[in-house]
Order: structure tokens, then sequence, then C-alpha cells
């Protein structure tokens, strides 16, 4: 059995969601169990519900919840009682194999950074989402989309190894392409850390086991030519929001116009089968979970709007990873490629180079 900590409390849809997702899962694989972390009393009346949580659910009652609108700060003061403190402590402490939480995101990286610590060399965590390809079934993988607003190219570099180890496993994809965004795919446009950080993650395709395609742009997300594309926190995390707000337009105007006339209604009643296979390829709920890379351990990060299909994707994906051991291998190659870029770092800025070798280089999980 793999053990899943599961933050029962987090999320605009409340627990009966969570457990819901829970259940979902645990009727599709028999190898799966959970320790669901909130209020005992609640979640012991919603696992009751469902007979495929019997036996396979441990609760960890828990006092108190991280809101939404929660810094992270605040967390880090007074969130020990919390079901989000709890359920990254149960991984720390190897009672379970992957953590999934749909609460706030920045308190989640700032618990799971304090609890689990970054992995030796790992300068900072980025968090990798799914994204929908033009490939039919296949999906991207993007990176950093709001961990740390800021990267250097060293940083970019580590980004590549995680999100290339990561879709290996995650996708079942032995040579993932990786992608660098950027303004334009010339080798000449982009800022100056974005050229370095292309040599070198050119560089070290080799051994960290990925292709590099070079730059791509904006159009280039749901391409089919490219597998990984790493980017800085910014950068990410508007991309995707841009994505979220332009699928949600065009899902509205589509609705408005098939159902403005009788008409149109008519002609989306003979086009109703594409429309719904249009419908479940771009579900965002499939797409579901935000992976944090860099970490020591798996935590996964669902959308906090997510229902129960979209947390019984995340975890799913949670479960995955798990199985695949893909953190002692991603680890190993970001301490190589880590030795490397701090000797570089030190011939070019002594003082960065030593601050880092000190670990007090922070993140700014937003």
């Amino acid at each position: 059995m793999t053990t899943i900590s599961v933050d029962a409390m987090g999320g605009d849809e409340g627990p009966s969601a969570v457990v819901e997702g829970c259940a979902l899962s645990a009727a599709k694989n028999s190898e799966i169990a959970f320790v669901l972390h909130g209020d005992e009393a609640v979640l012991k009346n919603l696992v009751a519900k469902h007979p495929t949580l019997s036996g396979i659910s441990k609760i960890r009652h828990c006092a108190d919840v991280v809101q939404m609108d929660d810094k992270p700060s605040q967390i880090m003061r007074r969130g020990q009682e919390t079901s989000m403190w709890s359920c990254v402590t149960a991984l720390r402490d190897g009672e379970a194999q992957a953590a999934v939480s749909c609460g706030n995101t920045g308190a989640l990286m700032a618990i799971s950074i304090l609890r689990l610590r970054k992995i030796d060399g790992v300068h900072r965590p980025a968090i990798a989402c799914l994204w929908p390809s033009r490939g039919g079934e296949k999906l991207n993988t993007l990176l950093d989309v709001g961990a740390d607003v800021r990267a250097d190219e060293e940083s970019l570099l580590q980004y590549a190894m995680m999100g290339a180890a990561y879709y290996r496993n995650a996708m079942g994809a032995p040579r993932p392409r990786v992608g660098l965004l950027n303004v334009g795919t010339e080798e000449h446009k982009g800022r100056t850390e974005i050229k370095e950080a292309a040599h070198l993650i050119a560089e070290a395709a080799e051994f960290g086991r990925y292709e590099f395609v070079g730059f791509v742009e904006g159009n280039d997300l749901p391409a089919t030519h490219v597998d990984v594309i790493v980017t800085d926190g910014f950068t990410g995390n508007v991309a995707l929001k841009t994505a979220e707000g332009t699928a949600k337009l065009v899902s509205d105007v589509l609705r408005d116009e098939l159902t403005g006339s009788a008409v149109a209604k008519l002609g989306a009643l003979f086009a109703s089968g594409s429309l719904r296979r249009l419908k479940k390829r771009m579900d965002p709920r499939r797409m579901n979970g935000g992976v944090f890379l860099g970490l020591n351990g798996t935590v996964v990060k669902s959308h906090g709007s997510a229902d129960a299909t979209g947390v019984s994707a995340a975890i799913k994906l949670a479960f995955t990873l798990a199985r695949s051991g893909f953190q002692d291998r991603m680890a190993e190659r970001i301490a190589s490629i880590a030795e490397a870029s701090q000797k570089r770092l030190a011939e070019r800025d002594p003082a960065t180079a030593a601050e880092r070798a000190r670990g007090t280089t922070g993140t700014e999980a937003s």
C-alpha cells in the first residue's frame, strides 16, 4: 500500500469534496491508503459514507485550518495545530509517501520548506503544473508557476533538471524535451541570465537525461515539440492565470453563442458529440495538481476550487510520483549539478556563492 497524507480541510469545496475525491481514488486503486487531517468528528461522518475508504483511512484530529487569506508568515508562527501542518508532518515522519492539499499555496510552500527542507544543493524549490497540449492526450509541464518570483541562470538549470525528472516519471517519457521560455526563439534575444541559462541547460542535457530544444515562446506552451517549459515563478504564474482566464472566457462565449438562438441550439445539438469530447479534453480537473519540486518529499498542491474529480486527479498524481522513486534519483543529479554550479558561481560572484553555501538564500512563496 502507498499512503497519501491529505489535508482534508483545505479548499473552497470543503472536506466533503476532499473525502469524496479520496473515495474515487480508492475505488480505482486497491493499493492506496490515506491519512486524513482535520476535524475528527466531521471526517468520521464523511468517511462512513464511503465504504471504499473503510480500513484504509486514518484520521488525525486538527483543531485549526489554514484560511486562503492567511499569510505564510502568520502560519509559520501559529499554524502548528492546522490540518495543513499535520498533513506535511505526516509525510516528514514517514507515515505517508506523498502529501496533497487544496489549501493556501504560499502557506503550503512555507510549511513544506520548514518541515521537509530543501534537497541538498537546491537554491529554490519550484512548482510544476500540467498544461494541455495539442498532441491528443499529451500534457506538457510548466515550472516555476509561483514558488519564487526570481530565478537566475543556476536556478533555471535546476528547474530544467527537476522538471525533466518529474515529467519522466509522471508521464513515462524516458527523455523529455525541455524548452526555456523567452521573448523569442532567436539566440540573441532575452535577458543575460536567460541566455546563460540556455547554455547551462544545453550542457547538462546528457547528464539530466533530457533533450534541450532551445528557446520557446508563450504560444509554444501547448506545443507538441516540447514537454517541459522552464521559466521563473513570476512569468510562469502570470502565464498560468492568463490561460485560466482565457479558457473561462472562451467557455462562456461559446456557451452564449450556442444558446443564443433556436438555430444555434440546433447546431449545438448536431455537434453535441464533438462538444463533449472537447469538454473532456480541456477539462481542467484532469490536469489538477501542482507538484512542489526540490523538497525532501512529494507534495502536490491541488487547485483550491477542485471538486471530487479534481482531488482524485491530484491524488493519482501523488500516488504515481510516490511509487516512481524519482525523488532519490533527482536528488543525486541535483547534488552533482549544484556542486559544478557552486564552483562556477564562486569564480564569478564569491559573495553570492558564500551565501548559498550557508543556505541563507530563501524563497518567496506566493
